[in-house]
């Protein structure tokens, strides 16, 4: 909040510039109360440091607000035509702040696709923050929604960190999540179906979908690339997106390529689902916000995700797992710490 020099009286800058409102706050206080000791106590400042504000303020206005003298402080004239300004201006900042504690926007939450774990982290974090928004978006594919996030259409997202671009790294915060172990998914008369797991090995000479060609999930196409090295197994090319369920069905029908995908994702018509192994390859998944977001639904989803992931075992690599090598934003030691929390969460975000 603001207030612009041609307002007032004396201004000796000719062009506009804006006050901080903790310099008004400081006036008004020594206006209303007509003695600094006083003024001080009332804003919890130290008097030297109310005394150096408020002289700042004359300076920024190039006007004298006060008479001082040893047994009194009066206003000057450009003190008293200030006074009604600073009090308006005050009012509206204090209007703003107070609006925005008591009912924060929604946050916007990616979870990539339906029914994937992510749901779980979100059901949970409604559950410890019942006041707030929480709304649900699904933008398939970490890159996609980075941009969206950075661009502020979105607020938080969930998928591997460590495949994104450095300058879309550049402008986010992470917390890792999990280590999702993947899987495979077959047409149901594939030869490898009746399989429990699928090893790695037996991948060998097929070509497996993972997103090749679609510019919203290079970070899980690059993953597939780094997995499939040295073992015999051909990314497939691009092929057009499939959205829901039929759909799926129907491209999986046509071209027949196994698709690479979680453990968790959801059943297909006329697929399985089989989980690999040897070695278990793991997806590193963390929650992924925009730099200097502060919001509570931020701080509750960071809980609901670390208290999840502690008592499933999303933090423990599994003895015999691959991970990409040299991956950004995995922890190095020990878990995630969730945000620290002066109290229960609320619908009220942190001062400040």
């Amino acid at each position: 909040m603001a207030i612009h020099a041609p307002v007032l009286l004396n201004a000796t800058v000719a062009s506009p510039y804006d006050t901080d409102p903790r310099l008004l706050r400081a006036f008004t206080a020594v206006a209303e109360e007509l003695h600094f000791t006083r003024a001080a106590a009332r804003l919890y400042v130290a008097q030297q440091a109310l005394s150096r504000d408020v002289r700042r303020l004359e300076r920024e206005l190039g006007a004298e607000l006060f008479v001082r003298t040893t047994r009194q402080v009066s206003l000057t004239p450009d003190g008293e035509r200030l006074l009604p300004y600073a009090r308006r201006v005050l009012a509206a900042h204090d209007e703003l702040h107070e609006a925005f504690r008591a009912a924060p926007r929604p946050l916007l939450v990616d979870l990539n696709s339906p029914d994937l774990a992510h749901e779980r982290v979100l059901r949970r974090a409604r559950e410890l923050a019942p006041d707030l928004e929480l709304m649900a978006r699904y933008e398939s594919g970490l890159t996609g929604a980075a941009r969206a996030v950075l661009a502020g259409r979105l607020d938080v997202s969930f998928g591997r960190y460590g495949g994104l671009a450095a300058d879309l790294r550049a402008g986010l915060d992470a917390q890792f999540v999990r280590y999702e172990p993947m899987a495979v998914i077959l047409p149901d008369d594939h030869p490898l179906a009746a399989l429990p797991e699928v090893p790695l090995a037996s991948l060998a000479g097929e070509r497996i979908y993972a997103g090749a060609g679609n510019e919203r999930t290079p970070e899980w196409t690059d993953l597939a690339v780094r997995l499939f090295a040295g073992r015999g197994i051909e990314l497939s090319p691009p092929a057009p997106l499939a959205v829901g369920k039929e759909e799926f069905r129907r491209i999986m029908a046509k071209h027949r390529h196994p698709v690479l995908a979680v453990v968790e994702f959801p059943p297909m018509p006329g697929c399985v689902l089989r989980p690999l192994v040897d070695p278990v390859p793991l997806s590193p998944v963390s929650l992924v916000w925009r730099k200097g977001l502060r919001h509570p639904g931020l701080d509750a989803l960071r809980t609901a995700a670390a208290e999840i992931g502690a008592r499933e075992g999303w933090l423990v690599r599994p003895p015999d797992s691959w991970l990409p090598e040299g991956e950004p934003g995995l922890p190095a030691t020990g878990l995630p710490r969730p945000p620290r929390t002066a109290a229960p969460l609320t619908a009220t975000p942190p001062p400040g």
